[in-house]
């Protein structure tokens, strides 16, 4: 019996229910095996997981929606009523960044579309001394001298994807076209720096105040500190307009990916001028702007068969040459000029009530009115000091004598002043090259040296735009 008994206890604790180490039994095995006896209790588990996970997701779904309810009641707000100017700035590294609304959604984005010798500098500097306004003059010259003798067409994409961060205020852009080795760009080492109110006024530089009208002297301003990109683009964030001037963009369609952007809202200024006084001027500053009449003149199409007009009374000389670059980069600006204008005759969807053209002549003539159409188009205040600032520097009584430098003089005079300068040969070339962009506008064309010379006669009509 003892033997028996004894025989049975082993056959009650198996090998595989003990503990290699203590010999305690493992309870796991026998409530499996009670489980899977009876079904109900597996039911039962199995609707109370599923409970749990429903009320799980319930859970989750209801907290998406009110973390996108909150999302859209705190971003309409700043879009409508919220400044720029008294935003703090947030690093791109700081994660609370990335949960903000996008910050360019807020800003006014505006982009002076020009050529050349078209009065770009005086025009541009209506918005230098705007205090709400963070001003660039003409950054893309940055590519034009890094990837010379590239020619003007084949730059537009680069000129393009500049803006786009430059809009952004992402300033780091300009470290691509810096010179191997070179020193970091610095505020004073972006072209035309030491007439920009911004980089030249406080809190960057205490020479000037950005609330006060008035030129920038580019000696004083020189004097001022090099801030970093940094602490540029913290200052570009604080705004809640960007402006930039270039001449380097031909044609708006070029900005078509810019303005379809819905993080970005740009809207583009067109200044234009009468292609003859364009070509005189830049006859007048052919030495200045030698290297870019050849990478716009690269551009024309090597195919066209073109027969100047010739002056049998002319004598050949050594400047001759610049000026058939100065007078042959007009067919490639008209032609992309015609461009904008077709485009904007039938505005596709990207462009209706984002384009404004502006004739230099009018502005000339009469600058107040127009500068506050300007200011009304970009979503701007004028005041009395900016509206004197323009009427001041439209009345002066002498011409200027150096290129590229914005100063006070009679600008009416000025814009008729290649009809007593440009021969009947260069007038028929540049119209020639110019005959759809000057009907568009408003352009006359002349047929005898004498009317040309005729100045009581107004060659200026309405524009069709």
């Amino acid at each position: 019996m003892r033997g028996k008994q004894y025989h049975q206890q082993l056959k009650l604790t198996a090998p595989w229910e003990k503990d290699a180490g203590y010999g305690r039994k493992l309870k796991t095995y026998r409530n499996h095996t009670k489980i899977i006896a009876q079904p109900g209790i597996v039911m039962k588990v199995l609707r109370r997981k599923r409970i749990v996970l429903f009320i799980a997701y319930f859970l989750l779904l209801v907290l998406t929606m009110l973390n996108l309810a909150n999302y859209k009641w705190t971003k309409e707000p700043q879009q409508c009523n919220h400044q720029m100017r008294g935003t703090t700035y947030q690093g791109r590294s700081d994660i609370r960044f990335l949960y903000r609304p996008s910050l360019a959604k807020k800003r006014q984005l505006v982009y002076v579309l020009t050529t050349w010798r078209s009065g770009s500098s005086f025009f541009g500097e209506l918005f230098n001394q705007n205090p709400e306004v963070f001003f660039l003059y003409e950054p893309m010259w940055h590519i034009w001298q890094k990837l010379y003798p590239g020619d003007a067409v084949s730059l537009q994409g680069a000129a393009r994807d500049m803006l786009s961060s430059l809009y952004r205020c992402d300033l780091s852009v300009f470290q691509l076209y810096n010179s191997p080795g070179g020193k970091n760009f610095t505020s004073l080492g972006l072209f035309g720096a030491t007439l920009n109110k911004v980089v030249c006024s406080y809190p960057l530089c205490s020479a000037y105040r950005k609330d006060v009208v008035g030129m920038v002297d580019d000696k004083v301003c020189k004097k001022c500190p090099p801030q970093s990109l940094r602490l540029l683009e913290e200052e570009c964030l604080k705004y809640s307009t960007i402006v930039i001037k270039g001449v380097r963009i031909l044609d708006v369609n070029v900005l078509a990916p810019l303005m379809e952007d819905p993080s970005l809202d740009v809207k583009v200024v067109h200044l234009v001028r009468d292609p003859r006084a364009v070509a005189n001027s830049r006859i007048k500053s052919r030495h200045g702007l030698i290297r870019e009449n050849l990478q716009v003149v690269r551009s024309r199409d090597p195919k066209l068969r073109r027969i100047p007009f010739v002056d049998p009374n002319h004598k050949a000389n050594k400047k001759d040459g610049s000026d058939y670059h100065s007078i042959g980069a007009m067919e490639v600006i008209c032609d992309r000029t015609s461009r904008t204008l077709r485009t904007a005759l039938n505005p596709p969807h990207w462009l209706k009530g984002k384009y404004m053209a502006v004739r230099y002549e009018d502005l000339v003539e009469n600058p107040v009115k127009i500068l506050r159409n300007i200011y009304r188009f970009a979503n701007l205040t004028t005041n009395h000091d900016i509206e004197s600032f323009a009427l001041n520097m439209t009345s002066g009584s002498s011409s200027s004598s150096k290129p590229f430098i914005v100063s006070s003089r009679n600008a009416t005079q000025a814009a008729s002043a290649w009809r007593t300068v440009l021969s009947i040969q260069q007038i028929k070339q540049v119209e020639d090259y110019c005959h759809h962009s000057m009907a568009v506008l408003g352009y006359e064309r002349v047929r005898t040296a004498g009317e040309a010379k005729d100045l009581t006669k107004s060659l200026l009509t309405f524009s069709k735009l």
